[in-house]
């Protein structure tokens, strides 16, 4: 059976330029700073997001961890969206490893958050309060159907922030994403921010790793902090050589995949038992609200794998499906046929 995974665009495998590059880079050790395939991946990711310099680490999660200890000490505080990544899916690590105290401020449908809010949750200096050093932000935003953030909101936080003397970090998971979305170079979003990570092996396709970007400086601390983590690696350079190829040849067709879930979202819509709005869908996720009273999302989900098609259930009447590099029109076509099964 043809198996359509939209799970998480997590899935994607990587491609035969990948592999190969893979099995022919230069190497070194990367903890020594001289493993070149290593470095040139964080130079372009440099370049790209028109930051100073990078730092590859292993992971997304990781990537955020080490942001947010570079930006904080034990005993301070980020403020955060409540649907964020960061609060909502890293295992409250900020707080578990690094004793920051994060502060949620209710994201709008949009992902945004309301500046006012923010405002009114910057500490004043006082003995009882933690100090605030970090608003962070995420764009896209995963659990606010993946919507991209403006260059424009983005100053705004960091204007805001700028005023208190506050650091700006973006969970940039998907930022390419946003980039082409909103039809904006990357480092036009990423330069109202002090720091961003983002993701290769998601809708970029690569096996694995993120980057963090900044200024040398914060860079140079944020390398201290992937150490104590355990995320130095040595002969780094095989991981590194994908992230090149993943750069360079990947990031001008995430509009396929954008044209996939809103092709999606437009059919699901007109179904029985599900709500979706295809005005919402500005990239690559795509939520489905179930009506109450029928099968839950558990039970939908497992009917759809049953059929062939994998979704992931994120509230018990709610589900998420991804497109990625790996699904193709003909895929969401037959995608849709099962979905008509179950959801009509």
């Amino acid at each position: 059976m043809h198996v359509i995974d939209l799970r998480s665009d997590t899935v994607t495998l990587p491609t035969d330029a990948m592999r190969q590059a893979m099995a022919k880079a230069a190497l070194g050790d990367d903890v020594y700073g001289e493993d070149p395939t290593v470095i040139r991946l964080e130079t372009l990711a440099a370049d790209m997001t028109g930051k100073e310099a990078a730092l590859l680490v292993p992971s997304g999660t990781m990537a955020n961890l080490v942001s947010l200890l570079t930006h904080c000490g034990r005993g301070e505080e980020v403020i955060l969206g409540d649907q964020a990544h960061i609060f909502f899916y890293e295992q409250g690590g900020s707080a578990a490893v690094g004793g920051i105290h994060p502060r949620t401020v209710p994201n709008r449908p949009d992902g945004t958050l309301d500046l006012d809010a923010v405002r009114a949750s910057i500490r004043a200096d006082d003995p009882h309060f933690p100090r605030t050093r970090l608003i962070a932000v995420e764009n896209t935003h995963n659990r606010c159907n993946g919507t991209p953030q403006t260059p424009a909101y983005l100053q705004s936080v960091a204007d805001l922030a700028r005023e208190h003397g506050v650091g700006v970090h973006m969970d940039g998971a998907r930022i390419f994403n946003a980039a082409t979305a909103l039809n904006v170079p990357v480092a036009d979003l990423a330069g109202p921010v002090d720091s961003l990570s983002f993701c290769l092996s998601k809708g970029l396709s690569a096996p694995v790793g993120s980057l963090v970007c900044g200024n040398k400086a914060f860079i140079r601390e944020a390398r201290r902090n992937r150490k104590v983590l355990g995320g130095a690696m040595r002969q780094a350079g095989v991981i590194a050589a994908a992230g090149i190829v993943a750069l360079q040849e990947m990031t001008d067709r995430l509009i396929e995949d954008h044209r996939n879930a809103l092709r999606l979202a437009e059919e699901l819509s007109t179904m029985r038992r599900a709500q979706v709005d295809p005005e919402r869908i500005k990239t690559n996720i795509v939520y489905t609200n179930l009506d109450p009273g029928g099968p839950t999302a558990a039970e939908t989900v497992a009917r759809l794998t049953e059929a062939g098609v994998r979704v992931g259930a994120t509230s018990p009447l709610q589900f998420r499906a991804v497109t990625h590099y790996g699904i193709t029109g003909e895929d969401i076509e037959l995608a849709l046929k099962v979905f008509a099964e179950i959801l009509n």
